[in-house]
């Protein structure tokens, strides 16, 4: 059965191959991927920091690089790096974000599909968001909502969960764990569910209105990390101080390859 998300069309930034298309094309092809029933696909909003961690850990550049993994451009560098640079002719390369696409697939869901699972977040954040969406999206039908643990789960744990979603009856799982755990997490639902699973890190927050977001004009310039540093300095000073510029070294460095590169071992085994 053929697949619109893998019909995209890819190009590479940092050694990481990211699908170049509007929103729109996007969305669409999330929706009809998921009625169509028959593929499991990851779908990762990558930034500047999943490049980063893509070169300092192999595990990320491995599900990064998977068949089943669709890296979608959910940065402003990775966009301006790569319209720059790789783009190619007759493509623009947009900046998408995890919560707009997710916003953007709810809105075009209706009775008949495809149907939603929330995977993640707090209980508190998991029931401001199905009420928020039922406020905005009456359409959209969500089959199920799990808070898991913050610890990992057993084997066991993780395939009563699986069976779980597979009896809603969901064509989409909506992850929100936060980078990189919900990369690995939508990377095992792909492949053992299979089902279209997309980690979209913050959503969860910002559509249940637990967070704000940065304004539009700061998103548009690009400046939205200094807006989200601001107010968590602390959580996303490693990611920021330490990613951004491990992000421009890759993304210099594989400036002229089009194509994925094997990315580099562990730091910590190195």
């Amino acid at each position: 059965m053929s697949s619109d998300l893998t019909a995209l069309p890819t190009r590479c930034v940092g050694g990481v191959s990211f699908a170049v298309s509007e929103a729109a094309r996007i969305a669409e092809a999330i929706r009809h991927d998921a009625l169509d029933g028959e593929t499991g696909i990851a779908v990762h909003f990558a930034n500047a920091y999943t490049v980063a961690l893509a070169h300092a850990n192999s595990a990320v550049g491995k599900i990064l690089h998977s068949p089943k993994a669709l890296n979608i451009t959910d940065g402003a560098s990775v966009s301006w790096f790569g319209q720059r640079y790789n783009s190619g002719e007759g493509l623009r390369w947009e900046q998408t974000s995890g919560p707009e696409l997710m916003e953007r697939v709810l809105a075009e869901s209706s009775a008949d599909g495809p149907r939603h699972f929330l995977l993640g977040g707090s209980p508190e954040t998991l029931d401001k968001l199905q009420a928020a969406i039922a406020q905005k999206w009456p359409n959209a039908v969500i089959v199920g909502a799990e808070s898991p643990p913050y610890r990992a789960l057993t084997d066991q744990e993780l395939a009563e969960q699986d069976q779980r979603i597979r009896d809603s009856g969901a064509n989409i799982v909506w992850v929100g764990l936060g980078t990189p755990k919900q990369d690995f997490e939508v990377d095992r639902l792909a492949h053992s569910i299979p089902i279209i699973a997309c980690g979209v890190g913050a959503a969860f927050d910002f559509i249940a209105g637990t967070k704000r977001r940065s304004p539009q004009w700061m998103t548009s310039a690009g400046l939205e990390w200094v807006y989200r540093f601001a107010q968590e300095p602390r959580r996303l000073a490693g990611r920021y101080l330490w990613g951004n510029p491990a992000f421009v070294m890759a993304a210099v460095k594989h400036r002229d390859r089009p194509a994925f590169v094997q990315l580099a071992t562990d730091r910590a085994g190195s």
